[in-house]
């Protein structure tokens, strides 16, 4: 009742104020203007009626109305940004089951007004004589709407549908100095619209994703208009050596029934020198435009000396601009009209480089600028409401690259312009493509589809799914941060389909590889095979897994081919988050009723909705949780190891003879909401095992340790790292004796793995339940024999039970592999206590303020001295930034963290306090340190 009482009082309080009254300031104002759409007012059709021809004129009272202060939202997005709804009440336990799904089930409808510079013709003038020129853009509705202006229809619910399907409309003969615009969207069903779905990642939202998600625009044009600008780049076999052409192309609109004549003119430069004043390529040219045509605008220039965009871990990311520009001119001298305005401009950002991809043993392998390029990567969630901003994608980035990830891959969320401009700063490469298991997969020979019979494609539909190729090629086309677009996901697409996309593509001057799905299920003949595997596992498996390939069509997700979505099914937040968004009934589920349905795991029906089969290894590997702690610290461990095997295993399997692995997608990267499994990071930016496991995984130069066969593997994922070094192994036992210590010289060379050495027969001679390995891999220093003249480039400790697990592949599922027996961890729980000293030191950056700035900047650095002062190993200690409340301190980089010591043994940690979203917030006064046999205690800083 008490949660109800509250909606009801926000709904009321939504609905106090007005922004209907007319605004006096023009939204855009000259030719080439475009401008969003800044807010809406936002109501139900029940409250509002049919009369949209009323609605959408000026003047309207909507004082009754929700008024939105963003330019794009669900209507859930909305009704949270209104404080309808409070999002941490939302996600807390099961609240979200409880919100009112029939409110949703009616049209609901965007009305803002704004103004235009519109005078009256003079006369003896017409209105056509006019030549401004005005277009209402869309660039994401979900899924289907009318849209009015001034009382008049622009389109119906037939016209502007699908979800990434936005389109230009000519308002021209409809707008006056004062303008009223009303969208009125329809009910979402994923299984019978082009929507954004979210198939078994979490609860559904009520509204079902439908709205005004993606901005709406307003754009003043002359009498010609162009299309978004396309950038096409040649480079030569020499890259930056050789010249590299890149050629600007839009698509002109001549608005006029006579024939134009305009000078285009394309302007490319360094993106940061532009403020510089340095030397800028132009080239000109008239081109003339018959009448009500639609005209290719192409020019053409040569950069004598390219500067080469890389991913992030191989290179820079230099940036070019580019805008083409159209102005009237004379017929007879080829120049412009004197005093004659522009007629439209269209710009754009882009970087030079290659994208291409080869098939071998039905495994695709990327390769960026001539060079085979490993897919490390994890697969992106939005908000649960499609919530987003620049701000939160900089965090999340931040943290991308923290990881060591060099791709994300987007299945069916393919985001906001935003996000793949900070990705082209930032080198980090992108799949997008379309979703599973919905609309955009209704073959019939899917047989996987929730809904029977299959709404299979209409013509209505292959012309909706072409238009939103269109739209998302014209979007994505100039950025260097595409790698690849998948036109299916689980199933891939007709050959009709196939078509429809592979045209629009074309029509865009697509650059970068269009793969046909994400599976093996099948192809269209047009583009063969995908070369990515889609057989799991989506849940626990045991380390050992990932590293056990032979015979490799029977081992499914293991470490071969290119994995487009798998993982351990992990992700457990550390207590903190927890009791963000679980009740003390939740929170007991977790480890006193192991196999229970929990609502945030994954949607209710799933076979993922418990953690059974989770559980199952944490009770048999490490014994029964004797408290939520004890089980939280377990999951920790669970988590950590089997996100570091898996990146380990892709890793180190990168030059296998026999099928390497080209690529990983980790399922997932982060969540739509707070959840209990499937990130590396949870919902309130807290990393805990699983992210701090894959970062250990994924450094540029590493030392690995096969589960499997018990091998010792160097990696080197850098393209310029080469030389001598070296690597010390140390194994001990609980007890912290010394069974086996070796040191050993090795070379490596760039974007290369090897194996260097196998411990099989020295752990098989070593009598003790579990073992601990630690691999330091060295630089070596040529004038000194001195270990500590050499620089620590990585770390690893492992621990090994001398029980493997079992695997049982011949009873595979799609999602996991069943384990006969378990490796044994229990003798750990009786670890001997370790003394752990702890000292911290912080400094705040003064030009990066908490709470301060957008950007996700360092805004304070913590370091943090432990040393063991035991005999024996500290296993596996946790280390937490705390405010004076003991809330955590978030977002934040750690160098590492879980960290197990040696006896003796002292290391360093530095953690990066992050500004920007949800950052900020307190300043760290204390680390809370705790150990698997280390107690825990908060130490001062």
């Amino acid at each position: 009742m008490a949660w109800k009482q509250a909606v009801t009082a926000a709904l009321f309080a939504s609905q106090l104020h007005s922004t209907s009254a007319s605004p006096a300031r023009p939204i855009v104002s000259s030719p080439g203007d475009t401008s969003t759409i800044p807010r809406w007012d936002l109501q139900s059709n029940p409250h509002t009626g049919d009369d949209l021809t009323t609605i959408s004129q000026p003047g309207v009272d909507t004082s009754s109305w929700h008024h939105v202060g963003v330019s794009r939202c669900t209507l859930m997005g909305c009704l949270v940004e209104t404080g309808v709804y409070k999002e941490d009440k939302l996600f807390h336990s099961t609240n979200l089951a409880d919100v009112d799904e029939a409110q949703f089930a009616v049209p609901w409808i965007y009305r803002h007004e704004f103004a235009l510079h519109h005078p009256t013709p003079k006369e003896g003038e017409h209105a056509e004589d006019d030549d401004r020129h005005f277009f209402l853009q869309t660039h994401g509705i979900s899924s289907r709407a009318d849209i009015w202006l001034n009382g008049k229809q622009v389109a119906d619910k037939t016209t502007q549908a699908g979800s990434y399907a936005g389109r230009d409309y000519d308002i021209t003969a409809l707008v006056a100095e004062h303008n009223a615009l009303a969208i009125q969207v329809y009910p979402t069903n994923y299984y019978y619209d082009f929507a954004l779905g979210w198939v078994d990642w979490n609860p559904w939202p009520a509204d079902n994703g439908t709205g005004v998600w993606r901005d709406v625009e307003i754009k003043q044009t002359g009498p010609v208009r162009l299309e978004p600008l396309r950038v096409v780049t040649e480079l030569g076999e020499k890259l930056g050596d050789e010249p590299a052409k890149v050629t600007l192309k839009a698509r002109a609109h001549n608005l006029k029934n006579e024939t134009v004549h305009v000078e285009a003119e394309a302007v490319i430069g360094l993106d940061r020198e532009e403020h510089l004043g340095k030397r800028r390529l132009v080239v000109r040219k008239t081109v003339t435009l018959k009448p009500l045509s639609v005209t290719d605008v192409v020019l053409s220039a040569t950069i004598d000396k390219p500067r080469i965009w890389w991913p992030r871990q191989w290179g820079e990311q230099p940036l070019y601009t580019a805008k083409l520009t159209v102005t009237p001119s004379s017929a007879k001298s080829g120049t412009k009209t004197k005093h004659a305005p522009i007629s439209d401009h269209a710009s754009a950002t882009f970087g030079l480089r290659t994208v291409t991809k080869t098939l071998a043993h039905d495994d695709t392998t990327f390769h960026i600028n001539h060079r085979r390029f490993q897919v490390i990567g994890a697969g992106y969630s939005p908000n649960l409401f499609l919530r987003s901003s620049p701000a939160q994608y900089e965090t999340e980035l931040a943290y991308v690259l923290d990881l060591g990830l060099n791709t994300i891959r987007l299945e069916g969320k393919n985001e906001h312009p935003e996000l793949y401009a900070l990705a082209d700063k930032l080198g980090l490469m992108i799949m997008a493509g379309w979703e599973c298991c919905d609309k955009w997969e209704a073959w019939s020979y899917n047989t996987d589809l929730a809904v029977d019979p299959v709404p299979v494609w209409d013509k209505a539909d292959y012309a909706i799914s072409r238009q939103s190729t269109v739209h998302e090629a014209g979007m994505m086309q100039t950025h260097p941060s595409l790698l690849a677009y998948l036109i299916g996901s689980d199933y891939w697409p007709n050959d009709k389909a196939t078509k429809g996309y592979i045209d629009a593509f074309h029509a865009a001057d697509w650059q970068v590889p269009i793969v046909a799905s994400a599976s093996k299920r099948g192809y269209p003949k047009s583009l063969g095979p995908s070369g990515l595997k889609m057989d799991g596992p989506y849940d626990w498996v045991p380390p050992g897994y990932w590293w056990d390939v032979t015979p490799s069509e029977d081992r499914l997700g293991a470490a071969f081919g290119f994995g487009s979505e798998l993982g351990s099914g992990v992700g457990t937040p550390e207590l903190g988050s927890l009791r963000k968004f679980l009740s003390e009934s939740d929170l007991d589920d977790l480890w006193k009723h192991p196999n229970k349905s929990l609502y945030h795991m994954s949607r209710k029906g799933s076979s993922f909705e418990t953690r059974e089969i989770y559980n199952a290894g944490l009770f048999h590997r490490w014994g029964k949780p004797t408290n939520l702690s004890d089980y939280l610290f377990k999951a920790q461990i669970t988590d950590y190891e089997a996100t570091r095997s898996q990146f380990d295993a892709v890793t180190a399997r990168w030059n296998a003879d026999d099928r390497p692995a080209t690529g990983l997608i980790y399922w997932m990267l982060n969540n739509a909401w707070p959840s209990l499994h499937w990130n590396l990071w949870d919902y309130y930016l807290r990393p805990a095992g699983g992210y701090f496991g894959a970062k250990t995984a994924t450094r540029l130069e590493n030392v690995v340790f096969d589960y499997h066969k018990k091998g010792v593997w160097l990696i080197n994922r850098s393209q310029d790292k080469s030389g001598n070094r070296t690597v010390q192994i140390e194994i001990i036992n609980k007890h912290g004796k010394v069974l086996h210590h070796d040191t050993i010289p090795v070379t490596t060379q760039p974007n290369t793995s090897k194996q260097i050495l196998s411990l099989s027969k020295i752990l098989s001679r070593v009598n003790t339940d579990v073992v601990f390995i630690k691999f330091l891999l060295l630089t070596q220093n040529p004038h000194s024999h001195d270990d500590d003249k050499h620089t620590v480039l990585s770390r690893n400790v492992y621990w090994d039970a001398h029980t493997p697990d079992t695997l049982d592949w011949d009873n595979s599922d799609w999602y996991f592999t069943p384990v006969t027996s378990y490796s044994d961890y229990t003798p750990l729980n009786t670890l001997a206590p370790a003394t752990v000293h702890t000292h911290a030191t912080t400094t705040v950056n003064h030009h990066h303020h908490h709470g301060g700035s957008s950007s996700a900047g360092v805004v304070e650095v913590v370091h943090v001295e432990l040393e063991n002062k035991s005999p024996v190993p500290a296993f596996f200690v946790s280390l937490t930034l705390v405010d004076g409340k003991g809330g955590d301190v978030l977002p934040v980089r750690w160098s590492e963290n879980y960290v197990t010591l040696w006896p003796g043994e002292r290391v360093i940690v530095k953690a990066e306090v992050l500004g920007g979203w949800r950052g900020g917030v307190g300043r760290v006064e204390g680390v809370v340190v705790r150990g698997k046999n280390v107690a825990e205690r908060v130490v001062g800083v």
